[in-house]
């Protein structure tokens, strides 16, 4: 199996409301105690800023925290019995660009507005729409001098892929 399948294969899993990782015969109901794990901040590049004294820069070196990071998914796939599931949250990279806009969910529709300069985005649902947008997903074009966001609803993403203006500025960068 190539490995694009298998990582296909893993989105198939969730049908029905229900993740065939987790069968409901199986877990439906309380069968006792099970364990997963959670890891938090592999903030690549930290280390070498925290060593220099200046947190403000070290993004431009990965690698103590790239294998610490292989060591601590060794050490999960090496436990018996395995975990439930493993979590990761916090920082991923140290590297602190300028913020110019925050995209978010969790709204089921799409909304948004400007706080002093930063700009704050809501994307709309795949799923559920609580408002009039269409089910649908945020492109995000990032170019050295701005960002350019679009919603398309699933069917128009489908038929007609990216808009001209878009891929026109994903030309003029490569």
């Amino acid at each position: 199996m190539s490995v694009m399948a298998a990582v296909g294969d893993v989105f198939r899993r969730a049908r029905g409301r229900t993740l065939t990782a987790f069968r409901q015969g199986d877990e439906y109901q309380w069968k006792g105690p099970f364990y997963f794990i959670q890891g938090a901040d592999p903030q690549f590049g930290l280390i070498k800023a925290w060593a220099v004294g200046n947190t403000g820069s070290g993004d431009d070196e990965w690698g103590e925290e790239i294998k610490l990071t292989e060591q601590a998914v060794q050490a999960i796939n090496k436990l018996n019995p395995k975990p439930k599931f493993f979590v990761l949250c916090g920082d991923l990279i140290h590297g602190m660009p300028g913020v110019k806009a925050v995209f978010s969910g969790h709204y089921h529709r799409n909304a948004g507005g400007w706080y002093r300069g930063l700009e704050m985005v809501v994307s709309s649902a795949i799923g559920c729409q609580l408002g009039e947008d269409k089910h649908g997903l945020r492109v995000v074009l990032v170019t050295d001098e701005k960002i350019v966001h679009r919603y398309y609803s699933l069917d128009e993403l489908s038929s007609q892929g990216l808009e001209k203006e878009m891929v026109d500025m994903l030309a003029k960068q490569n």
